[in-house]
This record gives structure tokens, sequence and C-alpha cells, in this order.
């Protein structure tokens, strides 16, 4: 019961209202600019009512953005989501589990057991590896990292990388920005 259904509607809500407080408007302010009524505009942030895509563009167009940022940056119709454990505490068969399941800004896995050693990586966007149990060893932009229990390695956007296990029963969490979430760019490469 209360367990996230993994074909949600998208609720697009919460992506208008941090907008429009990210901008410092009011609704009547929207309201004004989109032609829509305030009534209407309070049913859309609450989720109450579903904006056509005339509607939506008129927001988007109130909130200086496009309705295909505000899809994208809408929340699953599920706001929580718990994934719960598949194992038992001595079970370290190799495999993924993916800890965050739908359409977000982060993915997370967790790997348990040996994995493809060979296997090189390089995400669009910065991801973090968190050893849970045992250690692994790191290989990026030319340097090894050996990380035992409770270490992070944190790699940024397009590093090329490739790891593995250094003993049987290593469990690696690794969260990374989504591959639809484009990045910000601070500094030179």
């Amino acid at each position: 019961m209360g367990d996230h259904k993994e074909q949600q509607p998208v609720r697009v809500g919460a992506a208008v209202r941090r907008r429009r407080r990210a901008l410092e408007l009011t609704l009547a302010v929207v309201a004004e600019r989109s032609g829509l009524s305030v009534p209407f505009l309070s049913q859309i942030e609450n989720d109450r009512a579903r904006p056509s895509t005339s509607s939506l563009e008129k927001v988007a167009d109130a909130l200086r953005t496009t309705a295909v940022e505000l899809l994208a940056a809408a929340d699953p119709a599920c706001s929580v989501d718990l994934v719960r454990s598949e194992t038992t505490e001595q079970d370290f068969t190799p495999r993924v589990r993916t800890l965050v399941r739908g359409h977000h800004q982060l993915h997370a896995s967790e790997f348990t057991g040996d994995h493809d050693a060979g296997r090189e990586f390089q995400h669009r966007n910065d991801e973090l590896m968190y050893v849970a149990d045992g250690a692994v060893e790191i290989e990026a932009e030319g340097r090894a990292y050996r990380l035992g229990r409770g270490d992070t390695l944190y790699l940024t956007g397009g590093v090329r990388h490739r790891w593995r296990a250094t003993v049987p029963d290593t469990r690696v969490v690794i969260v990374a920005v989504a591959e639809h979430i484009e990045a910000v760019q601070d500094r030179p490469r």
C-alpha cells in the first residue's frame, strides 16, 4: 500500500509553483500575464486541474520558460517512493538494484558483488560513488583510487572511469544526476 506505480501521470503543479516563487510572482501577476484566472492557476498548482497544452504554454510564457521545461521539472504523481530491500543480510550475489524508480532528477543504484571491471563509463552529468560494504578500486583520469567501507568518490560529468570490487561482499551505491538534466558548466574543462 502506498508504493509508487511505474506509470503515474505527471503532476506539473509543483513545477509551476516553484518557478512562480523563484520569480517572486503572485498568482494574480501570473493570471494577468497568462490571461488565465487566479482560481484556475491555483487549481493547477495544487494538482486539482490538469492544464491543456494551450493553457500550459500560456502559464510557461507568463513564467518566462517553456512548457517543455515545466514538464521536465514536473513531479510524478507519487512524490514519495519507497523501494524495499530485496536481499537478506548475507546475500551478495552479483546484481544491480535500482534505488529510485521513474523519471527523476537523480538516479541511484546499488551494485552488489562483482561486475564487469573492464567496462568503461562516461556519464554526461556528475555522480557520487559510496562504498556501503567491502572495497573497490576505481580508475579515473589516469589515477587509481582505492575505496573502503564508508568512502565516497565524486566524479564530475564527462570523466571516463571504470571500477571493480576488490573483495567478494562489496556493495556500492551510485547516485548520479539524470541524463535528461542539463548540467550547468561552472568551470572550464
